[in-house]
């Protein structure tokens, strides 16, 4: 290890002297088009700094539950990587990344030329999606007028919305449209699979090559915010260290700071990080960054 800038310490506490500052999340390019409970944008430094260190840039980013997608997309548009893979298990979600890397003037037009209301968001999303592109173009307004961007079922409409503007006040059908065509330009770095991670993972752990960034639902230790915020949140994190303290390739996972995680880090030999954040109730927390040593 002496060749390489030490990144994660064993020690948490006296790391956490060293990393005080709060990102400021307006540094960081807005690129997806989804506005996501649990988004990464204020972690993007740290990955920037994670895969700049490496001895190599990794031939493959792997994204196993991308979400909103935010770390593959800016590693995409940095060039952090040669290439990036995105998954998701989500068939919404899905509907959307697999419209945006083929059909994006589609889509872009689409949201272009939806007049907002509530009676046409409750039209819109009461009637069954008759295809791949209805059902991207429901997920997207879906995320964008629902409370907090919470998918999942039982959430519900903003009533107030952002300054009193009511339903529309997070749909931006400009920045939407210039956002998804951005992506569709970068299409040819980006690999998307509607898959399970734990189909995925185990294609590359033994390739040196690849970067992981992991960052799954938070339900370990009795977390309820994964299984309030995303449809699919059952999973068997201990399974998921397991099978990373196998891989070759380097890889960065994010979690809660949770005891129940800790712990399985140190199980495993992990190195862990805090790093300090703000939710979006502007209540300073701190969350675990855990890898293995280079």
């Amino acid at each position: 290890m002496s060749g390489y800038p030490k990144l994660f310490e064993t020690s948490i506490e006296s790391n956490i002297e060293g990393h005080t500052d709060i990102v400021n999340v307006a540094t960081v390019p807005l690129l997806s088009p989804f506005r996501y409970p649990g988004g990464k944008t204020w972690l993007i430094p740290e990955i920037r700094n994670w895969l700049c260190r490496l001895s190599q840039k990794p031939k493959i980013f792997i994204e196993p539950f991308a979400g909103g997608g935010i770390a593959s997309l800016n590693v995409a548009f940095e060039k952090l990587a040669h290439h990036v893979i995105m998954a998701e298990l989500d068939a919404n979600v899905a509907a959307v990344w697999k419209v945006i890397l083929t059909d994006a003037d589609w889509l872009a037009n689409r949201i272009l030329n939806f007049e907002i209301s509530l009676e046409q968001t409750n039209f819109s999303l009461s009637t069954p999606p008759i295809d791949l592109r209805d059902q991207a173009f429901q997920t997207i307004l879906r995320n964008r007028v629902q409370r907090g961007g919470i998918m999942a079922p039982g959430a519900s409409l903003m009533k107030s919305g952002e300054n009193g503007k009511g339903i529309g006040s997070r749909w931006y059908p400009q920045t939407l449209a210039k956002r998804i065509l951005e992506i569709y330009n970068h299409r040819d770095s980006i690999t998307f699979m509607h898959c399970d991670a734990f189909e995925l993972i185990p294609k590359y752990l033994g390739r040196d090559d690849v970067a992981f960034f992991i960052d799954p639902p938070y339900t370990a230790g009795g977390k309820r915010a994964g299984k309030r915020l995303y449809i699919h949140n059952d999973l068997d994190h201990e399974a998921l260290f397991s099978m990373m303290s196998g891989a070759n390739g380097n890889f960065m996972m994010t979690y809660d700071d949770a005891s129940e995680v800790e712990s399985m880090a140190l199980k495993h030999g992990f190195l862990i990080k805090k790093v300090i954040m703000k939710n979006t109730h502007h209540k300073v927390m701190y969350e675990l960054l855990i890898s293995t040593n280079y």
